[in-house]
């Protein structure tokens, strides 16, 4: 909210709605603003509807994948994306995004297209599930895990969160000693992020966000996973007219400036805040002010 600074009389854009947090949040700060907001899962639109109220005439919903931001009209003096799952979609049993329910193995955030887990796990080529459990999940014993996935496919273990959990844990067993998160929870991830194609969609949504801002606007994006995180910070220097990483050879010359860093260095949780919410321990903020239209 500091970043976003919203006041009575701007628009405002939130890109993943979910349970309406952060939408709320603007509202508070800034009761007579405009607020836009967007999701894929088709069961944000009710709940944006109960925080809207009657603010009929001020918010607006449109049921989208942030890929799809060109459909939105208009342009915002903030726009707000919190990359990934949403606690509610966590706290669903039957959205299948978590190994605590026995669930069928959903995974889709949009649930109205697309493949489901355990079609992709069932149907995928061998190296699509490769780089979902390597790349995406960052899983180091990945190659077990993928054997495991391939071998169990026409026996029923990959339809639902439990069984697929299990079969998870099995290849790539705890460590002994303290205990830490659940061995399925980085195969669980990587696979979520294949099936809704999340880098994808924000590769697409990065430019479109920023398009959207008028002169002095702020995008601000929270992200929970590396790839995600050094894809945005390679975009915002890319704007701010700064080198998008070690091998750019590019000189001052070539690169445009049409923003302004917010954060040179991402912003952290601080101890407090993930001990209240400790699903928030790997998020990452990251923001620029654009400074042309």
């Amino acid at each position: 909210m500091t970043l976003l600074a919203p006041q009575d009389g701007r628009a405002y854009l939130d890109c993943t709605f979910g349970g309406g947090g952060h939408a709320a949040a603007l509202l508070a700060r800034a009761p007579h603003c405009t607020l836009d907001a967007m999701d894929r899962d088709p069961a944000a639109a009710e709940r944006f509807a109960a925080l809207a109220g009657t603010q009929v005439g001020r918010c607006h919903f449109h049921s989208e994948n942030f890929r799809h931001l060109d459909r939105v009209p208009g342009r915002f003096d903030g726009v707000l994306m919190d990359i990934g799952v949403s606690s509610y979609q966590l706290d669903v049993p039957e959205r299948g995004f978590s190994f605590r329910f026995d669930a069928p193995n959903d995974m889709r955030m949009d649930t109205r297209t697309g493949r489901s887990a355990a079609e992709f796990l069932e149907r995928s080529e061998r190296s699509e599930i490769e780089r979902a459990v390597r790349d995406y999940g960052e899983e180091p014993r990945w190659y077990r895990v993928v054997n495991a996935i391939i071998a169990a496919r026409g026996t029923g273990r990959l339809a639902r969160t439990s069984s697929f959990a299990e079969l998870v844990a099995e290849a790539a067993p705890p460590a002994p000693g303290p205990r830490g998160p659940h061995p399925a929870t980085r195969t669980f991830q990587g696979i979520r992020i294949a099936v809704n194609d999340e880098l994808g969609a924000l590769a697409d949504a990065l430019p479109l966000a920023f398009g959207k801002l008028n002169a002095g606007g702020v995008l601000a994006v929270i992200s929970f996973h590396s790839l995600e995180d050094r894809m945005v910070k390679r975009y915002m220097n890319e704007v701010a007219g700064r080198p998008v990483d070690r091998d750019d050879a590019r000189n001052q010359d070539d690169r445009v400036k049409r923003a302004e860093l917010l954060t040179r260095k991402a912003v952290q949780p601080s101890v407090a805040e993930q001990e209240r919410n400790p699903r928030s321990r790997s998020a990452r903020l990251r923001a620029v002010r654009r400074i042309d239209v």
